[in-house]
């Protein structure tokens, strides 16, 4: 279930609030070889279905990249910030592959709210997404996301 916060002061006194779990994402081919394709990385871990069936996974993995790209499709499920002009992903800290992503597999994610700041006539938050994988007890990405709320004026 999405965490709804009204206004971005809202989130002030928020630190350690648990967000999530959002629901299920399959991994599947297709995905992989998108993100290929738009950059550059065809390495045959990630592409080569054949190949890889023999390879250290024993089949093909999402791209660490792809899974930490990923943050941007679950952040919104897991927390929604409204009543802002506008707002800006100020960058990620702390990003840690844990536990490769085998295509087929399904992963979703959980969140925590780091810390809330009040910065440059901003509300910064960071919030630390871990993206796990259906069946492993070891998540395959941690990051700790920035983001500025700005206020509408």
């Amino acid at each position: 279930m999405t965490r709804v916060y009204d206004r971005p002061t809202d989130l002030i006194g928020q630190e350690g609030t648990k967000l999530g779990p959002t629901d299920w994402l399959a991994i599947e081919q297709e995905r992989v070889d998108g993100f290929a394709d738009v950059t550059g990385d065809h390495q045959w871990i990630h592409v080569d279905v054949d190949r890889a069936k023999d390879g250290p996974f024993g089949g093909t993995i999402a791209h660490g990249y792809l899974t930490m790209s990923l943050a941007n499709y679950f952040l919104p499920r897991l927390i929604e910030v409204r009543g802002f002009a506008h707002a800006v992903n100020v960058g990620a800290d702390r990003l840690r592959f844990l536990n490769p992503v085998k295509v087929g597999s399904r992963i979703r994610a959980t969140g925590e709210i780091v810390s809330i700041e009040d910065i440059k006539g901003a509300i910064q938050s960071v919030v630390r997404v871990t993206i796990e994988i259906e069946g492993q007890t070891k998540p395959a990405c941690v990051l700790d996301t920035i983001s500025r709320y700005f206020p509408k004026v």
